[in-house]
């Protein structure tokens, strides 16, 4: 019985995981760098159509979220085309969903892209690295508006 019941955890597990599927020549598609150098910020929108877009930081990955049309070369017109948004777990370094997602703002830690969000899988491990790292505010992924994002690149 013992035997089913991890099998059936393991096989959960792979259907509910995500990967990082990048090499040392993918591009951030907002700011052009290599993703690799960076690895504890990378983010991936995969669309529905299986292509997969890759950002050098949170931060990137909501510039083109909250506007997609703004890189009209990639076709995506709206959310409905994007299938799975993934994060980096700042604290594991682990993929992870980010929709549930938790985003520290104004910590002291920068991403390539400057003043960033850094994600986190459990609201804890954001608070605690939040404490320690002068993080002003915990926000959810339905929480981060473009405003917000406009703010941390200077445009406000």
């Amino acid at each position: 019985m013992k035997k089913i019941l991890y099998t059936a955890i393991f096989m959960a597990s792979l259907l509910f995981s995500y990967t990082m599927d990048y090499d040392k020549k993918t591009t951030c598609v907002v700011r052009n760098l290599q993703v690799s150098k960076s690895p504890e910020w990378v983010s991936k929108i995969e669309l529905t159509n299986g292509k997969k877009i890759f950002f050098s930081s949170p931060k990137s990955m909501f510039e083109f979220y909250f506007r997609p049309g703004k890189w009209f070369d990639i076709g995506v017109k709206s959310e409905e085309e994007m299938k799975d948004i993934v994060v980096t777990d700042f604290a594991t370094k682990k993929p992870i969903n980010a929709r549930g997602a938790f985003f520290v703002y104004g910590s002291t830690e920068t991403s390539p892209a400057g003043d960033d969000l850094v994600a986190f899988e459990k609201y804890d491990d954001a608070k605690i690295f939040a404490f320690g790292h002068k993080g002003k505010r915990i926000f959810g992924f339905n929480e981060v508006k473009e405003a917000l994002i406009n703010l941390l690149n200077g445009k406000i």
